[in-house]
């Protein structure tokens, strides 16, 4: 018994990879891919920018910082 459940799982599994391949190759579904993939893209670029403009205003910040506690140094000399 246990055998032959064995044989139904490969097949079902043969005709799942068939099915997907089928599938991977009608032109409309590599349309979708390739726009989810271009979201991914613009996601990450989007990503990126944010990143860097935080990047900025942490290294403006410690800038003033550093000005601000030049400014105190030198009124107490």
């Amino acid at each position: 018994m246990a055998f032959a459940n064995k044989w139904v799982a490969f097949g079902v599994g043969v005709l799942a990879g068939a099915a997907a391949v089928t599938l991977v190759k009608t032109p409309a579904f590599k349309k979708a891919c390739a726009a989810v993939v271009g979201k991914g893209l613009q996601l990450k670029d989007e990503a990126a920018a944010f990143a860097e403009s935080v990047k900025e205003d942490a290294q403006d910040i410690v800038a003033e910082a550093k000005y601000n506690n030049q400014k105190k140094a030198e009124a107490k000399a």
